[in-house]
């Protein structure tokens, strides 16, 4: 145990010295595994495992699905899909409290139900929205912060690239946890609305356009025909996709490869996809996919070495021992997460946990599928906590004002999503009851 302690310090001590999460994490690792087999020829020996590590974690059908729905969200991003959805949106719901603002969070909602990031939405959307809402005159700190929590949603509504990673490390279904995912995620986007309303409502200088009909749409085209050309093939590309994985007719993998087809088929009709365009998405899908892989790998091999001697069990074992309720086992995890979210990026942070929080979940009974959506709410959390928050930078290289506002600006949705783990550990049949209709899977 005091081997584990001092390289736990010396993990925290490579992340604040500036190291990217899966060096620290697999240089960690690393010196673990080493130490293990002492610091001699056995050693060695010991590293020598590394190998075969690396191809039993990443030779994993169900990881395929990642670059697949990378590629979706690149392709209609950059195909200016992403454009025409946010446009049709914002015609449904510029009326109502918070106008365009309302619109960035419906936005966020759609556009996750696709790309699987909360970084690829909160790009997306923000950048469309950004140069809209700077000339309307929208609060900025306001508006910043619903499109950086906006963007949150793309990890916890279907489908999610932070659910297929935790899927792979503790054997739940993939597809239902996607679908344990829907609910909460739509009640976390009422949620958000809500705030935004009762914000403007209250002080009207906030958006002092809301009651503008469009958003940079087509004057000359009829409404009702407009939206329908905007988000109608969008809506099936979602509908097509995601029906497939309910009805178990396809694996999450499967489904990421019809809707990767679909969404360039979309792009190319509905949007702008020269060949150069595609090309320049697929070189970015391999950039993304390749870092996110790096980080999957290092988690691999953390997990391998905390096995080597059973760290996972011993913790385990010693925290059932305090005799502690699941309430605050609970709370306890939660805390745990709110510092992590402060040292380490969101998908580092979780691959770290899973491997410890395993066997403790298992111990106290807790339902794999239900902490699946409180895992990543708190990953969501960690999205919006400064320093490492991951949509405030994305934010503020979009916006023009600065981080400050950004970060003032997510404080209440911070809070909002603690209170959807309050909400969620007091309902659990939101994330339970939606998976146990599904066929298959």
């Amino acid at each position: 145990m005091t081997l584990a302690l001092v390289t736990f310090a010396i993990f925290i001590c490579l992340l604040m010295a500036g190291l990217w999460a899966p060096f620290a994490i697999s240089l960690s690792a690393m010196l673990y595994i080493f130490a293990q087999g002492g610091f001699t020829q056995g050693g060695w020996e010991e590293l020598g495992s590394i190998g075969f590590v690396g191809w039993g974690g990443m030779n994993s059908f169900t990881l395929t699905a990642v670059p697949l729905f990378i590629l979706m969200a690149e392709v209609l991003m950059r195909s200016g899909v992403a454009t025409r959805v946010y446009r049709g949106l914002s015609r449904i719901v510029v009326r109502l409290p918070g106008g365009l603002l309302q619109t960035n969070i419906a936005g966020c909602a759609v556009f996750s139900a696709i790309s699987g990031s909360s970084v690829a939405t909160a790009a997306a959307i923000g950048t469309v929205a950004v140069p809209q809402l700077i000339s309307r005159g929208y609060s900025p700190r306001l508006a910043a912060g619903s499109l950086a929590a906006g963007g949150t949603l793309g990890i916890l509504i279907p489908p999610s690239i932070a659910m297929i990673i935790y899927g792979t490390f503790t054997d739940v279904s993939v597809s239902k946890l996607f679908f344990a995912g829907l609910v909460p995620g739509l009640v976390l986007t009422g949620l958000f609305m809500v705030y935004i309303a009762i914000r403007v409502r209250l002080n009207p200088t906030l958006a002092p356009d809301a009651g503008s009909v469009s958003a940079g749409a087509d004057a000359a085209a009829p409404v009702a025909g407009g939206i329908l050309a905007d988000i109608l093939p969008f809506a099936v590309l979602i509908a097509v996709t995601l029906g497939l994985l309910y009805t178990g007719i396809v694996t999450p993998t499967e489904a990421a490869a019809v809707g990767a087809a679909m969404s360039i088929a979309v792009g190319a009709i509905w949007g702008d996809l020269p060949f150069a365009m595609l090309r320049e998405a697929l070189r970015n899908t391999v950039r993304t996919s390749a870092a996110l892989m790096f980080i999957v790998f290092a988690a691999f091999l953390f997990s391998y070495a905390i096995g080597i001697d059973g760290i996972g069990h011993v913790i385990a074992e010693w925290i059932t021992a305090q005799d502690l309720s699941r309430a605050g086992l609970l709370i306890a995890i939660v805390v745990m997460f709110l510092v992590l979210g402060c040292l380490v990026d969101s998908i580092g942070m979780m691959v770290i946990t899973i491997p410890l929080l395993h066997p403790l979940l298992l111990a106290y009974d807790i339902d794999l599928l239900w902490f699946g959506v409180i895992l990543v709410l708190m990953i969501e959390v960690g999205q919006l906590t400064p320093p490492l928050g991951i949509n405030l930078f994305v934010i503020q290289g979009i916006w023009p004002g600065r981080l400050e506002d950004v970060i003032r600006g997510t404080i209440p949705f911070f809070f909002l999503i603690l209170l959807m783990v309050g909400i969620m550990c007091l309902f659990p049949e939101l994330a339970t009851w939606f998976p146990g209709y599904m066929s298959g899977q």
